[in-house]
């Protein structure tokens, strides 16, 4: 398709003008039309300059279109284009983001091809990346590569290199002693300092020392972010601190620091933990309020705390606010509730429930197998005593679907039915059993027989009356 048919441009085209076009084109391939065709009307003696460049780079990788990308930047070479930094290091950015840290250094490497001299922002920028990557080795590295570059250390250089050591529990002593030697060096520890120590020294359990840097902190005037607040907060209730980790919340609050969504949840899950279960269901409600959206980890948390209480009917009604949000409710949190309707006796219930998460498609994987066998055996054994047909009917579900029975469900079957009277589907079940590897016991057995004989004398008894009829 010819240019000239897909934009009509102005005699005089503008870099601000392609900006703007480019800005306004919600679809990337669209706006990468929108970029060839100014050029394409050379006539008007259009050319792109470091801004239609870079804004075009940018949009490419937001949607991931690395490759087009950095043929751009071969693009702005050849047209003698003033390459800076910044287009260099949003292509880097991009490759973080979608967890590609050695294309990360390639791009870095390639600044100086392009004559382009990286300083101070982009070997943090760099940096950075490769610690938020976990890729601590190559990080290290080029964390000594960067000071023999001469680059000298910064607040910013030295808190990523601090977050790096705090990612190692054996390497936590080297951080504090960076943090401790930092003025030393002309830097001040900033709030994000502060924040990344207590984050790791919580991580670690060291809660103490956690709090020992908080009051330092605050003793200095950096003021403690909502990030750091919530570090505290998740670090006190694992270490089942719930009242000291509330009088935080509350004291985060009368600051005016507002909580995330990771603060609800580290509370609730303490709160559940300690058995508050109801005062983690009016956290959830504050939480709504201040338009949080609940995630799956704050729901998973709350039931699993009121199970624990036996609150099933708040189960319920936590499950079903998840469904009405679109959140689709996993093996793991189905496994609660049914297990929670189990303990009380109430299978039907468990069933129904057994039943939702069948038809909702959430079928076994290597991680849930364990669940899924435990919650159908568990529902089956119950069945037999209030609702046998049901529990064969499950059975025969689970051999389908190639759920295992254990051995106490097929003797749970067996007998149910043999106290029936209903022998064929005893009869089969012990037959699968005994397929399937497993001995019947010696209950079972003497059920089998107890119904047999059953059925003899009632055999004998109708021919009995046969005869007397006959006689007569």
């Amino acid at each position: 398709m010819g240019s000239k048919s897909v934009f009509k441009w102005s005699k005089q085209i503008t870099p601000a003008q392609v900006v703007k076009l480019i800005r306004a084109e919600k679809d990337v391939h669209k706006a990468l039309v929108i970029f060839d065709s100014a050029t394409a009307e050379y006539a008007n003696g259009f050319k792109h300059d470091e801004n239609t460049f870079g804004l075009m780079v940018s949009r490419l990788v937001s949607a991931n279109q690395f490759r087009p990308a950095e043929d751009l930047l071969d693009r702005m070479k050849q047209e003698k284009c003033n390459i800076k930094e910044d287009i260099f290091l949003s292509i880097c950015r991009g490759f973080g983001r979608v967890h590609k840290p050695l294309d990360v250094m390639r791009v870095f490497d390639r600044m100086k091809e392009f004559g382009c001299e990286p300083t101070q922002k982009s070997y943090i920028t760099v940096f950075a990346i490769l610690v938020e990557e976990n890729r601590l080795k190559i990080a290290f590295r080029f964390y000594r590569y960067m000071r023999e570059m001469g680059i000298t250390p910064s607040v910013t250089s030295l808190n990523v290199l601090i977050k790096a050591l705090c990612k190692n529990s054996g390497a936590i002593d080297a951080a504090l002693k960076i943090f401790r030697e930092m003025p030393k060096r002309g830097c001040t520890p900033d709030s994000y300092t502060y924040g990344t120590l207590i984050n790791g020294m919580c991580r670690l359990g060291k809660i103490d020392e956690a709090k020992e840097l908080f009051k330092e902190m605050e003793e200095k005037d950096c003021s403690p972010t909502v990030v750091t607040y919530t570090s505290l907060i998740h670090g006190l209730c694992q270490s089942k601190k719930v009242d000291e980790a509330m009088g935080l919340f509350g004291e985060m609050r009368s600051k005016g620091i507002e909580p995330n969504v990771f603060t609800y949840s580290s509370l609730m899950d303490g709160l559940c933990k300690d058995g508050h279960s109801s005062q983690a269901m009016e956290l959830l409600e504050m939480m709504v309020s201040k338009r949080y959206t609940p995630n799956m980890i704050t729901y998973s948390t709350l039931i699993n705390g009121v199970c624990k209480e036996g609150k099933l009917q708040e189960a319920v009604e936590i499950l079903d606010r998840m469904k009405i949000q679109g959140l689709k409710p996993d093996a793991g949190l189905y496994g609660k509730i049914i297990t929670g309707f189990c303990d009380i006796c109430k299978f039907q219930e468990a069933a129904n429930f057994l039943d939702e998460m069948v038809l909702g498609g959430i079928s076994p994987n290597r991680l849930t197998w364990s669940i899924h066998v435990r919650i159908h055996n568990i529902v089956v054994q119950g069945l037999c005593r209030s609702d046998p047909n049901r529990a064969f009917l499950l059975y025969l579900s689970m051999r389908t679907r190639g759920i295992s029975i254990d051995a106490v469900t097929y003797n749970s079957l067996a007998t149910c039915f043999c106290k029936k009277g209903d022998l064929q589907k005893a009869a089969r079940i012990i037959e699968e059993m005994v397929l399937d590897g497993c001995v019947p016991d010696e209950g079972t057995w003497s059920a089998v027989v107890a119904g047999f004989w059953n059925r003899q004398k009632v055999r004998q008894a109708t021919v009995l009356l046969w005869v007397d009829l006959m006689s007569t």
